[in-house]
């Protein structure tokens, strides 16, 4: 009666009201009196006026400005997926994609499409967008600068990380004297030219170099730590030294500026002596995701804002007072790790790339186009690399580094990526460079970056260690060796009892490695140690239960898919054991629909259907990482469906063709090192006529009697499938049972699915 009493009164409601509000339009119509001819005119050219509107909203300053972040971003992604694609920093593609939407290829070719997309006017928004970006960027970089690092590690990398700046520095400045008659801008003295010239040779770029280290999974050796502490070093030296230069160029010269460099100073004292106290004492006091309510969270902000603002007022750019504010935060990593995933997506993903492309606008490679030129923009290259490169490798040997690491050091401090782009267009906004210094050190910015992972590569390369080459690879010779990859921990106690049980008895003659793989654009440094600890104890707990040893790989990579099958391929691993994923949206409408565009949207997928490797409509039994993963893989994939998978008592195995015969062998493993009893079904007949198969599963009775047995049957009851504890299937077999929507599905035990790589 309730049900009923609601909708009438929700009738009643809509109905009622919709009547008043019609009685009220056929009123009001009535005074319209000798408007109406005109607004009859009016309606004849509704579709002119829809035009018209159209247009109008099109050239809205907000639709332009949603629409150049749009493409930004699409073009942003597309070129950093391609650079991390090969093994490049996604900020390489970042930075090209800035100078492709530019003047310097779509402006060139296509400048209605350029003028229509980035018109003059509203270049100011989207430069005070991406100042934003930034401000919020080095507020993150201020905050992952590990202070504590700096004191108690700093030592030799204070040497190196110093003479990694004065070097380029000097250089720079040598190189201004040459090129200042040219390519100064009229007005601007040789000092402030000078100036520019050698903190743009002596920046490195912090976040790029800290990722690059992480992927190459080098962060915790003593080289990394180094290289890391030279890295936080140089930033905060390279700011100091940036704010007193721009302080000079405003002031005009060196004695007008001491006032601005007096203020600043008092500035800073203030932010360390003053409010840093204030901060800690605020974040000790809500270091937990549940106590960082949104007052607290407003207080940290305001810090931002404020010491952002002050630096830009006493005159040496928000910038720094961003960086400063960032390096002030409380040390506690807790709390540094919750504020940086508040602040960093929106930072990195959509803000930044706004600089990168702000940044191309300004960049006419075009203007370079002289021999002449291009042997100036050959010049600056070789004295940057020279500066950077050389002087901080020379540092680092005389400290008393070897030669691997001295060089592995310059070629990671010779990169400058976006901190570069930074001070550059500091310098062009200060009109301090020229359309063509400002093109050239982009070139230069792109090309010391792009060099850093070929150089580590090749210094690894000319060092690395024959003997210890051959000692591995004699003491993997008759190692039967397992890769379990997992996601979720839980998920990987089930695959490390799984290839416990299929190596249990094979003691040293077996390796297991466990890794696990995390987005490393999703992760603080602050806490990669805890989440590391985090993930791996659960598996650690089941190894002491199972009394299994095995080694863990734990990474921070940009491609999971890639890295996994990286890491099995050049492993020489003999089986590669993963997890089964599903998407959130399987089943449903919406699923299908982003499922269809996902292939279309894909670049990788694109690619496969360009080249005939993957059909557009293709159905497949797997979700696309996992399919990924098994097309690529060079050894057996073996996807494990967990349905609680404890004991490994009952096993069977459906064969549906000759194909599926190499089950078998596994088979034997898991009744040689866990006494599995195995029931083989033969579905299709395929055992009763193949006598090579038979023969197999006779020796195997030889060794293990009463162990396996051999069933002619197609359909499994509901009650003899739950009796079993784990399936094996291979993989052509799964796609089969999918597309027959077998009524084994719904009721199927834990199972494994294989692929057959040998």
């Amino acid at each position: 009666m309730k049900k009923f009493k609601n909708i009438f009164f929700y009738i009643g409601i809509i109905g009622g009201f919709s009547a008043l509000m019609y009685w009220i339009v056929l009123m009001g119509s009535k005074m319209e009196n000798g408007l109406k001819a005109e607004i009859s005119a009016s309606e004849t050219n509704a579709w002119d006026q829809f035009i018209y509107s159209l247009h109008y909203n099109l050239e809205h300053p907000l639709a332009v400005l949603l629409a150049q972040i749009v493409t930004i971003i699409f073009v942003a992604r597309l070129l950093g997926w391609l650079c991390k694609k090969i093994g490049q920093p996604m900020v390489i593609g970042e930075i090209v994609a800035g100078i492709i939407l530019g003047p310097s290829l779509i402006g060139f070719y296509f400048p209605e499409f350029s003028t229509a997309l980035f018109p003059d006017h509203s270049l100011g928004n989207l430069q005070f967008i991406s100042q934003i970006g930034l401000i919020l960027f080095m507020f993150i970089i201020g905050m992952e600068l590990d202070l504590k690092v700096l004191r108690t590690k700093a030592h030799d990398a204070i040497v190196i990380s110093h003479a990694s700046i004065i070097i380029p520095f000097a250089l720079g400045m040598g190189l201004a004297y040459f090129i200042y008659g040219s390519f100064a801008p009229e007005g601007v003295p040789f000092s402030s030219f000078g100036l520019f010239m050698g903190i743009s040779m002596s920046v490195t770029a912090f976040p790029v170099l800290a990722r690059i280290i992480q992927e190459r999974g080098i962060h915790k050796t003593r080289i990394g730590t180094i290289v890391i502490t030279c890295a936080a070093a140089d930033d905060i030296t390279a700011w100091s030294l940036l704010a007193a230069i721009i302080a000079i160029v405003k002031a005009g010269s060196f004695v007008s500026s001491i006032y601005t460099i007096l203020l600043a100073v008092g500035y800073v004292l203030f932010m360390i002596k003053i409010v840093r106290p204030f901060l800690r004492r605020v974040g000790n006091l809500h270091s937990s995701r549940e106590n960082l309510s949104k007052p607290i969270v407003a207080i940290f902000f305001l810090t931002l804002i404020l010491s952002a603002y002050a630096s830009e007022v006493i005159g040496i750019h928000a910038l720094f007072g961003a960086f400063m504010a960032g390096a002030i935060m409380p040390e506690n990593a807790k709390f540094r790790s919750i504020f940086i995933e508040k602040v960093e997506d929106v930072a990195l993903v959509l803000l930044l790339p706004l600089f990168f492309v702000y940044t191309g606008l300004r960049t006419q490679i075009g203007l370079l186009n002289d021999i002449y030129l291009w042997k100036v923009t050959g010049m600056i290259i070789l004295v940057a690399v020279t500066g950077k490169f050389i002087g901080s490798a020379l540092a680092a040997k005389y400290v008393g580094q070897s030669w691997k690491d001295s060089l592995t050091i310059g070629a990671l401090m010779n990169t400058r990526g976006l901190m570069e782009l930074v001070i550059l267009n500091i310098g062009y906004d200060l009109g301090v460079l020229t359309p063509e210094i400002f093109a050239m050190m982009v070139i230069m910015a792109l090309v010391t970056t792009f060099m850093t992972g070929p150089s580590l590569d090749f210094i690894n390369w000319v060092f690395r260690s024959k003997s210890d080459e051959v000692y591995q690879e004699i003491s993997e010779i008759g190692k039967y060796k397992i890769l379990v990859s997992f996601g979720n921990p839980e998920r990987g106690k089930s695959l490390l009892r799984l290839a416990h049980s299929l190596t249990k008895k094979l003691k040293d003659n077996v390796t297991i490695t466990a890794m696990h793989l995390t987005m490393n654009n999703k992760l603080s440094r602050f806490n990669a140690e805890e989440y590391e600890a985090d993930s791996f104890a659960p598996i650690i707990q089941e190894s002491v239960i199972l009394n299994q040893k095995f080694t863990t790989l734990y990474k921070e990579t940009n491609d999971i898919d890639a890295d996994i099958v990286e890491v099995a391929n050049k492993g020489k691993y003999d089986l590669l054991l993963i997890g089964v994923g599903k998407s959130i949206y399987e089943g449903s409408l919406l699923g299908k629909i982003l499922g269809f565009t996902t292939k279309i949207i894909n670049p990788e997928k694109l690619i496969n259907q360009v080249t005939g490797k993957e059909n557009l409509f293709e159905s497949s039994p797997f979700d696309d990482r996992t399919r990924n993963i098994i097309s690529k893989s060079e050894p057996s994939v073996g996807v494990l469906i967990d349905k609680g998978f404890g004991k490994i008592d009952q096993v069977y195995i459906p064969v549906f063709s000759e194909k599926d015969i190499f089950l078998i062998l596994f088979a034997q493993k898991l009744i040689k090192n866990s006494g599995s009893q195995i029931t083989i079904l033969d579905i299709a007949g395929s055992i009763k006529t193949n006598s090579e198969i038979k023969e197999l599963i006779r020796s195997i009775e030889q060794f293990a009697p009463n162990h396996i047995n051999l069933v002619n049957k197609r359909i499994l009851e509901k009650d003899a499938l739950s009796k079993i504890d784990l399936m094996l299937v291979s993989a052509d077999s799964w796609k089969k049972l999918l597309e027959a929507k077998s009524l084994w599905l719904s009721d199927m035990p834990s199972t494994l699915i294989l692929s057959n790589k040998n």
